[in-house]
């Protein structure tokens, strides 16, 4: 039996030209980037102060435990079962005011107050200047800016009666309204100012008389919240 030898000739590949494609393909030389030495030993000294500073807050949140302080985040705000009471009493009556919410929890304004400020430090509630009265509202993004002003004006009771007189039927004229509410024509005027700022009410003028009407688009608010 006799073995045939084959001739092979070795060249060298393609790829081991530095630059140059294999099956022509586009290559792009990417270079370098090279930190300076600087800049490396300013990131390694951060690291090490972020560490020391995790470090100390550690133990500042050991000794206040072992001295029997303990610290309010997020997850245990509402642990406190006044702070509780007076969030759920937020979240079910939107727009209330501290008076309202000190009648209603029987806690003191001056404790109220404390933590009425943990739960908006927490983000558990929201803030809204009512032309100077201050109203609190749940911070879930429930209620956008334009819903907070129709609530906050339900809340006065004056603006509560008239929306309910016009509402019904049986009023629906500034001089009417007076008369029924109990008021000079120049109070219901003022009301009527606010109301018609939130878009509540709408008015359409007949000859001498001004006519009110409620604004459809917020009935259902209205429905919940008068």
């Amino acid at each position: 039996m006799t073995a045939e030898a084959t001739e092979y000739t070795v060249s060298p590949f393609p790829s081991d030209k530095f630059g140059e494609s294999v099956a022509g393909e586009d290559v792009q030389i990417v270079e370098d980037t090279v930190i300076p030495y600087w800049q490396f030993l300013l990131w390694l000294a951060a690291m090490q102060i972020l560490s020391i500073i995790d470090v100390i807050l550690y133990f500042t949140k050991l000794i206040f435990v072992v001295l029997g302080f303990k610290i309010i985040d997020t997850e245990n705000v509402l642990d406190n079962s006044n702070r509780s009471s007076i969030y759920t009493y937020i979240k079910t009556k939107p727009g209330a005011c501290i008076g309202e919410i000190v009648e209603k929890t029987g806690l003191g304004r001056g404790k109220v107050r404390h933590h009425i400020t943990i739960l908006e430090v927490q983000n558990k509630i929201e803030v809204h200047n009512d032309g100077g009265k201050i109203r609190y509202f749940e911070n879930n993004s429930t209620y956008d800016e334009e819903e907070i002003k129709i609530i906050s004006a339900l809340q006065n009771i004056t603006n509560q009666r008239i929306v309910s007189e016009i509402q019904n039927g049986k009023c629906n004229t500034n001089s009417a309204l007076a008369h029924e509410i109990g008021v000079s024509r120049a109070t219901i005027s003022w009301y009527m100012r606010t109301l018609k700022e939130v878009e509540l009410i709408n008015e359409e003028r007949k000859g001498k008389n001004i006519i009110y009407r409620i604004n459809p688009s917020y009935e259902n608010l209205i429905e919940k919240y008068g």
